[in-house]
């Protein structure tokens, strides 16, 4: 059987134990289906995969209409913001414990390539976030993030942070950092920070303090149709981290602009997914009870 995809993208963690394997044996289940594989550069260079091109984030972008994952959470928001802006469809293999968005288990690799392949998957886009650092009116440092934007102390004190929406002022918030997150972020550091969970689908941005100093700083939720803006008032060494991508070194008068990117990434998962079966499963929810017959992927 044709698939309706044509050349696919391997990325893999290649720090992982028996990688090059698995990628090896996902590439020729593709191959067999007729599409054409390539492999993205550092993951080629780390397994000593052969017999593929090997290219850049950007060139696997431009020349795939599907990306096969495999690793963890981490390994996906690293590929995903440069796939996202060409809208190649992502599929997430889990080597370790599921991930909110590397849903595939190992064990299913096979059955869940062929099914995408064969054009049978639950398709869904998240949100990212837009950002910039000024200093002085100037653009010093630009990202995409696409669980949050943390704003840190670089030493065990307070910083106070300044925060407007669309200019309009909310708060300073005096705390250890802040995070801005959107829903995607929404279950990752801003949910150990005690801030609530946010369905994809929900229009919106998470504020939340890092061990605030004023208890009557709350998490909320924003709009994410605006830009919220973060200055930085006081604090030593403040940081900004734009997921696994950080800035040192800001200075007190710097401000953090973010807005919702104008690109969003694309999930395929298996056939059954939903959002909520994954939360049970990630967060152990109802352990023990037995799904009613209508919950869709209540048993996983």
């Amino acid at each position: 059987m044709t698939s309706r995809f044509r050349h696919a993208a391997l990325v893999g963690k290649y720090q992982s134990h028996g990688m090059g394997p698995m990628l090896e044996e996902i590439a020729h289940i593709l191959t067999r289906r007729g599409l054409e594989v390539s492999i993205e550069q550092a993951t080629a260079q780390a397994t000593g995969i052969a017999g593929y091109p090997a290219l850049s984030a950007d060139e696997l972008g431009r020349s795939c209409d599907l990306a096969i994952v495999v690793g963890g959470d981490g390994t996906m928001l690293g590929i995903a913001r440069h796939l996202a802006r060409y809208g190649v469809p992502m599929v997430g293999i889990n080597q370790g414990r599921l991930g909110f968005i590397t849903d595939v288990p190992v064990q299913q690799l096979r059955h869940a390539i062929n099914a995408v392949l064969s054009g049978d998957f639950e398709e869904e886009s998240r949100a990212m976030l837009q950002g910039r650092v000024l200093r002085g009116g100037e653009s010093i440092y630009e990202a995409v993030a696409m669980n949050d934007v943390v704003l840190r102390s670089g030493a065990t004190a307070m910083l106070e942070l300044r925060v407007a929406v669309d200019g309009q002022f909310v708060a300073n918030f005096r705390a250890d950092g802040l995070i801005l997150a959107s829903p995607t972020g929404s279950t990752a550091y801003a949910l150990s920070a005690g801030g609530p969970i946010l369905h994809p689908g929900v229009a919106g941005w998470l504020l939340v303090p890092i061990a605030s100093h004023m208890l009557s700083n709350r998490p909320i939720v924003l709009p994410d149709s605006g830009e919220v803006t973060i200055d930085i008032v006081s604090g030593r060494e403040p940081s900004a981290n734009f997921d696994m991508q950080s800035l040192a070194s800001l200075l007190h008068g710097d401000r953090i602009a973010v807005r919702r990117s104008a690109h969003r990434v694309r999930f395929l998962h298996p056939p059954g997914w939903n959002y909520y079966a994954t939360l049970r499963r990630k967060l152990h929810w109802n352990e023990g009870a037995v799904p009613a017959s209508h919950d869709g992927g209540a048993s996983t």
